[in-house]
């Protein structure tokens, strides 16, 4: 069956630069590896996608129609179809004071979040700092290697990766799901409980749910904080063994 908008689809990919050959990002633990990109923090697994919502680069998107499931594709996408062109208008300075106020030290490459929106560090002088707000892969060329792994059938799995999408430290296995007369229960394991964003991260999943499911009229997120098990008393200490010392007899006196 032929792929279409608004299909969920879970998709394997591996992106090079083309100007330089760089590879500059993969889903896959092996291909990271490889290629020195490997961080043992992050997850490697193929990366959830709904067709047609730009959830990928522009053109990117519109190939995916034309892939078909588990064979691998090259699409090469020009600057226009992937993050647009360079904008000098988007290199300015910013006084370093402003840096060291937040007790950051600029340097070359650093990525900061400067009033919202994230730059990088391009150079450091007497007392100014040169950002960059552009997108690190504006003005490029760019190929991908990809492959649709997989299409999302049930509405509780697609749920549970959307769940997975907005809190992606939790894996999907762990998100219990339940779809009945118009009414979804989404239960959040425990360890998501005290992630920084986790109402937005809620608000933005009923969000994704209304758009994308008209028969769901309902959301409820689910907490059940579970009392831990009692911790055995402690053992009581060993009775000291009894020790008893034996004088010998003394030897009778000769006749």
């Amino acid at each position: 069956m032929p792929l279409k908008n608004g299909d969920f689809i879970l998709l394997n990919y591996t992106l090079k630069v083309k100007e330089t050959g760089e590879t500059v990002g993969t889903t896959l633990e092996n291909v990271a590896k490889e290629t020195k990109l490997y961080h043992g923090e992050e997850r490697y697994e193929p990366f959830f996608v709904v067709i047609g919502e730009g959830w990928v680069p522009k053109g990117l998107d519109e190939s995916l129609t034309s892939f078909e499931i588990g064979k691998a594709k090259t699409v090469e996408l020009p600057p226009e179809k992937a993050y647009g062109a360079r904008d000098p208008k988007k290199v300015r300075l910013v006084p370093l004071r402003k840096f060291t106020a937040d007790g950051m030290t600029p340097v070359p490459g650093l990525q900061v979040n400067i009033d919202g929106k994230v730059a990088q560090v391009r150079a450091v002088g007497a007392g100014r700092v040169q950002v960059d707000y552009n997108n690190p892969f504006a003005g490029k060329t760019l190929i991908y290697d990809a492959t649709v792994e997989k299409v999302i059938e049930t509405d509780e799995d697609k749920v549970k990766n959307l769940l997975h999408k907005r809190l992606s430290s939790v894996e999907q296995q762990k998100f219990n799901v339940k779809i009945s007369d118009g009414k979804l229960e989404a239960e959040i394991p425990e360890e998501a409980f005290f992630l920084e964003g986790l109402q937005v991260a809620k608000r933005t999943i009923t969000a994704d749910v209304e758009k994308f499911f008209s028969s769901i009229q309902t959301v409820t997120f689910l907490e059940n904080f579970k009392k831990p098990a009692p911790s055995p008393p402690p053992a009581a200490p060993e009775a000291a063994a009894a020790t008893t010392a034996t004088t010998p007899a003394a030897p009778s006196p000769s006749a």
